[in-house]
């Protein structure tokens, strides 16, 4: 019997949803370090993992915008389930005899000893979030066809990013930090995501022209049309 292969799918969905789930992880890790900054006469207060999780949520804006309601939410899901197994990864390293001559059992745990309301805060924020931001833009897109892109990139991120946000910090902090310093994060955080997406408009425009015109099947859609 000969060798058999199963040939690679034509698109770039499997690439967009590998990065999708990638920054993702790379955001809950850096989301365990605070960072504060004195600026203009104030102080801000936010999680590190706001420096990359905004382009989560572009890259699900070009697979909502793209592939459709269905393919952005099995990104999504696998991100879940990405998150979650991570955690539990980690969870079991940390708690694992450390070996006699390992010397950073606790630089380790305070970085990646992730506990379980960070971890439900975290996964908690990003399904209803995403899952929100992707049903919105594609509604708008079922309702008001290809044009105005600009509309459905921000105002679907305005819900979903509000959304997201509301739910980690209060499941996150809540109890743990005056309510003041909560509200920061929530106020610095929102503000922060939804910025980056308006600046990286242009990006976003580019990346999303670009995907439709090298997705063989989106141009036949096009031409049917």
């Amino acid at each position: 019997m000969s060798a058999r292969f199963v040939p690679l799918r034509r698109g770039h969905y499997d690439t967009f949803a590998v990065l999708f789930v990638s920054f993702l992880l790379l955001s809950n890790i850096g989301a365990t370090k605070l960072i504060e900054l004195n600026l203009f006469g104030g102080t801000l207060v936010f999680d590190g993992g706001a420096i990359l999780f905004p382009l989560t949520y572009i890259i699900g804006d070009v697979l909502s915008e793209v592939y459709g309601f269905r393919a952005a939410r099995k990104a999504i899901l696998l991100g879940l389930v990405m998150s979650i197994m991570a955690s539990a990864v980690f969870y079991i390293v940390q708690i694992a005899p450390p070996a006699a001559d390992y010397e950073n059992q606790a630089a380790f745990e305070a970085v990646l000893g992730f506990v379980p309301r960070i971890v439900l805060a975290s996964v908690s924020g990003y399904v209803v979030g995403q899952l929100i931001n992707s049903w919105i833009l594609v509604k708008m897109k079922e309702r008001y066809g290809e044009g105005n892109l600009w509309v459905r990139l921000l105002g679907s991120t305005i819900v979903g990013e509000a959304a997201d946000t509301i739910i980690f910090c209060l499941v996150a902090w809540s109890g743990v930090m005056p309510f003041s310093t909560i509200f920061n994060l929530m106020v610095v955080g929102y503000v922060y995501k939804v910025a980056v997406e308006f600046l990286l408009l242009p990006v976003t425009y580019r990346v999303v022209s670009w995907v439709k015109n090298n997705e063989p099947e989106y141009a036949e859609l096009e031409e049917r049309a």
